[in-house]
């Protein structure tokens, strides 16, 4: 908690990143936490891995080994075969207890537009879990508004906009937003003039804060608590949203 505002972050790493060399435990994850007061933290596989089985095993003991801090989501490469795919969201979800699925078409290049790309939010659908889809960088299949198809192929699946199409394309996140209730928005990278934007035209219940990377947490938390809204608004985009979405 920080300044009487309960925090859950919607977007951290943990593992080991082979297109980054990037790598972080649980206990360094802990540490950050507890120095920047988050509360809760939503642990996601780096996007490019040398075992995916592996990487998500280590989320799901740190989710074991300190209930309430953390919950787990899956992330793999859409291109394994499509029995291999299923049946790995399948374990995350079932047997490690995962609450969200992530894309991150830099490195996972999925057309979200096209028809084969449904057996992901298929899945998503059938296991109840959002989808978690990179925006920004890695255009044009992070454009957040390809993700107005899916959303509307599949209106009762929440689709989470990470990093809400970054400073470049946050309007189009706001469109997509606007004309897709099931879209919500993730506002990591975003400049508080930006979010302010954002908050204009999309409610604060489908609106999250997130970290992406460990450098960036306290400044993320300070730009939504400086933020001149109010404090009911904060808190759902600090807690509440995240804590509805993804159950925990």
């Amino acid at each position: 908690m920080k300044d009487g505002f309960a925090i859950f972050d919607a977007h951290t790493h943990l593992g080991e990143a082979r297109h980054s060399g990037r790598s972080c435990s649980a206990d360094r994850m802990l540490a950050q936490m507890a120095g920047s007061g988050i509360d809760r933290s939503l642990l996601i596989p780096f996007p490019v891995v040398e075992d995916y089985r592996k990487q998500h095993d280590v989320i799901a003991a740190a989710v074991r080994a300190y209930p309430g801090r953390f919950a787990g989501a899956v992330c793999l490469n859409p291109f394994l075969p499509r029995q291999e795919f299923l049946d790995e969201v399948r374990r995350c979800v079932q047997e490690l207890g995962f609450c969200g699925i992530k894309l991150q078409p830099q490195y996972q290049a999925l057309n979200p537009i096209s028809a084969r790309s449904d057996f992901l939010f298929e899945a998503a659908c059938e296991h109840k879990i959002p989808v978690i889809w990179h925006t920004g960088t890695g255009a044009p299949f992070a454009l957040p508004s390809l993700l107005i198809a899916p959303a509307r192929r599949f209106p009762d699946l929440p689709i989470v906009l990470a990093h809400s199409g970054g400073s470049v394309y946050a309007l189009e996140a706001i469109v997509a937003a606007g004309v897709c209730p099931n879209i919500y928005l993730e506002l990591s990278s975003l400049m508080p003039h930006l979010v302010l934007e954002v908050m204009t035209h999309v409610p604060a219940s489908r609106l999250m804060i997130g970290s992406d990377l460990p450098e960036s947490v306290d400044a993320e938390i300070s730009k939504i608590i400086g933020l001149p809204v109010t404090d009911d608004q904060k808190r759902e985009v600090l807690w509440g949203t995240a804590s509805r979405l993804f159950g925990q």
